[in-house]
Parts: C-alpha cells; structure tokens; sequence
C-alpha cells in the first residue's frame, strides 16, 4: 500500500476539516492517486468507528466530477455497491457533466452504470453507441424530434444547480366540477413512481385522479374548488415531469436526468394505456403526447419548493387526469 503519512495521521485523528483541506489541495494540484487514496482510507475507517463518510463521499464526487477518465471509472465500478451513495447527484450523471462518451466509455465496465452514464450523455448532446451496454430503462439511446430540451444538472466543486423548466403562466381561471365518474387505470401507479422519492424520503405528497369528462371534472375531483390553468405544449409537459422524476425532492435522492427521462416516457405509455405492450415505439409515443391536451394548474396557492401540478384531457376518449405532487423545503 502506497505510504500517505499526512492522510493516515488525518485519518487516525478522525479529522473530517483537515480531510476536507486535503481533498481540496489535491483536487488542485490534480492529485487524483493521492485523492482516490482519501477516499479508500476514508471509506475503511468506518469500520473502525469513525465518521468520516462525509470525506469519502466529497472525495468520490469530486473525482467523479474533476478527474480523468481512468480515475472516474474507479468510481463508477459496477462491482462498487458503496459509490456514490451520499453524494448530491448519482455519480453516472455528474461523471456525464464534464466527459464525453468517447472519452469514458474505454474506460467503463459494460455494466447498468455505463448504460446510465450513456444516456446521461445523450441529454448532454453526445452520440453514445448502444452496442454491449446492456438494456436499463429500456428507452432509446437517442432524442426523437416530439421530445422536450430536458433540464440537466449543473454540478460544481462545492454543490450543484437542479433548473427547473419555464412553463407558461398564460393563468385562465377554472370553474371545478366534483361529481365525474372516477375511473381505474395504471396512470397513479406511473405518478406515484415518478415521485418517490419526495414521498419516500421526504415530506411530498401527491394525489392524482382519472375521470370520464374533461379537465374541470378531473380537477374538481380533488376536492378543488377554485382553480386556474395555463395551456402547456406536450413538450412543455414533458419536459415538468422529466425533471420531477429526475428530482428528489427536498431531503430525498437525486436520481438524475436519465430517469427523469424514463418517467416521463414511462408516464406517457400509462396515459395511453399501453404499459402492457412496453417496450413501446418512439413514434407511437410521440403520436399520443401530441394527441393529448396538456395543462398546467394550481388554486392560486404560492409555489413553494418541488411541485408537478399537471391536467391532462383525452378528447377521443373523454377521459381527463389531474395530477399534483408537491414537495416542500
């Protein structure tokens, strides 16, 4: 084992602000053995009793972040069941942030993990190759012309930018109707995964309902009885729920874009009530975002943390949805 005498005397004295002085020496004279090294150490003195995950998890993410390649493979192991735990975004998407797919890719496991880092790459502008990765969210490893600009994560040394997207404030008000035939189907079941983890590990809640009418009946059957709306474009919508799933709330996990993504590709084959046939075409889930009629709502409350407020109509069908999952700070 390489001799780091500074670090082991850290390490011993269980000195999390001189461990954190030290990652970020290292990090700036780009000394990424001597920062993996912080890592491991920091990691293994866990067993011993002290509390120094704090500077194995800044150590992981700054490699993951700052380092080469080779380096942020180290962390991005797939037989690593401890990576990237605690960090403030899943290693796939923060490694995605500053290197490309080339650049990775002859350094990664063909594992679930480079599959994530594949399509995170993807939102980031990048080509990735499919072949030998193997099938995670069984959605295509490439854009379609009827998806969104998804909201992507900004990741810096000390923390992190999550943006939402900007959405129409075009505010008409809503007469809600309360006394619509609620209908069962697989659409609360997609909403409630796309949130868990506000719900799960954070204070959210959300509540949705299918109704046979339009959207004032969907909406009143929440129990709302004043309501406004403003017309969103299917991509707009898209793009709301894509960073809902990505997102975890006030206090729970990030999972990133690529599953935000995969929620809202997910959300829209349950709308269409087609998660039986799953994996479904692009183009067909494309011809059903642009067959339904998008709504963002509220009842004139003031947003405040994490919200998905969304009203959807199937005029074919006569059915409307209204979802809304709020998480707050």
């Amino acid at each position: 084992m390489t001799r780091d005498d500074d670090l082991d005397r850290l390490i011993h004295r269980a000195d999390l602000d001189g461990l954190v002085r030290m990652i970020d020496d290292r990090c700036a004279t780009r000394d990424w053995d001597g920062l993996l090294r912080v890592r491991d150490r920091s990691r293994g003195a866990v067993a011993t009793g002290r509390q120094l995950w704090p500077a194995a998890t800044l150590a992981e993410y700054r490699l993951a972040l700052l380092a080469p390649p080779p380096f942020v493979s180290t962390v991005l192991d797939e037989t690593d069941g401890l990576s990237g735990r605690f960090t403030i975004g899943p290693l796939t998407e923060v490694a995605a942030q500053a290197h490309t797919w080339d650049e990775l890719a002859p350094h990664l496991d063909r594992g679930p993990r480079a599959a994530i880092v594949a399509h995170e790459r993807l939102l980031r502008g990048d080509s990735p190759e499919p072949e030998g990765l193997p099938t995670v969210l069984e959605i295509p490893l490439q854009l379609h012309e009827w998806e969104p600009d998804y909201m992507v994560a900004t990741y810096s040394e000390d923390g992190a930018d999550f943006p939402t997207p900007d959405l129409p404030a075009d505010w008409v008000d809503l007469d809600p109707v309360s006394d619509a035939e609620v209908l069962d189907d697989d659409v609360e079941l997609a909403v409630r995964q796309l949130v868990e983890p506000w719900t799960a590990s954070s204070n959210g809640q959300v509540e949705m309902t299918c109704v046979g009418g339009a959207i004032a009946e969907a909406i009143g059957s929440l129990g709302v009885r004043r309501a406004r709306v403003a017309r969103l474009t299917a991509a707009e919508a898209l793009a709301w729920v894509a960073w809902a799933g990505a997102s975890g709330g006030a206090h729970g996990r990030r999972r990133g874009a690529a599953a935000g993504r995969f929620g809202a590709w997910w959300l829209l084959g349950a709308l269409g009530d087609a998660l039986a046939d799953w994996p479904i075409t692009a183009d067909d889930l494309g011809h059903l975002a642009s067959d339904l009629t998008w709504y963002r709502w509220n009842a004139y409350e003031p947003t405040t943390g994490w919200e998905l407020q969304l009203a959807i109509e199937d005029r074919s069908e006569g059915h409307a949805w209204a979802i809304t999952a709020r998480d707050a700070t």
